[in-house]
C-alpha cells in the first residue's frame, strides 16, 4: 500500500533555497540534478514511510513522532499520519539544527 507524500510549504522553500544555492555556487546542471534526487527521496517515502530514524535532536526532547531520512548532507524530516507522509523540512545536515527543528516542528 502506498502512502500519499505531501511536501509542505516550508519544505518546498527549503528545496528552493538549496536549488538556488547550488545554482549560484556550483552549476545550474548540478542544482537540477540535486533537486531531482531530493524530490525522488521524498517521493520514495510513499512506499516505505516508516524507515529512517527519529532525529536525535528531537529524541533528546522526548518528541518521537517525527522521523528523518538522509540524502547526505541533507536531512529530510517527516511525519507519518494514517496513510499520509508529511515532509516538514529538507535541511543541510552540516548546520546546527536543534533550535531550527524546535521552531519549525514543535510550533
Amino acid at each position: 500500500m502506498n502512502f500519499q507524500v505531501q511536501v509542505l510549504e516550508d519544505a518546498e522553500e527549503d528545496l528552493f533555497e538549496i536549488f538556488n544555492f547550488v545554482a549560484v555556487h556550483d552549476s545550474l546542471e548540478r542544482a537540477y540534478h540535486l533537486l531531482a534526487k531530493l524530490e525522488e527521496r521524498c517521493g520514495s517515502l510513499g512506499s516505505f514511510p516508516h524507515r529512517g530514524r527519529i532525529p536525535p535532536e528531537l529524541k533528546f526532547l522526548g518528541v518521537l513522532e517525527y522521523r528523518e531520512v538522509l540524502f547526505k548532507p541533507y536531512r529530510i524530516f517527516f511525519r507519518v499520519e494514517k496513510l499520509n507522509v508529511f515532509v516538514y523540512a529538507v535541511l543541510d545536515g552540516r548546520r546546527e539544527l536543534s533550535e531550527l527543528l524546535q521552531q519549525r516542528l514543535l510550533r
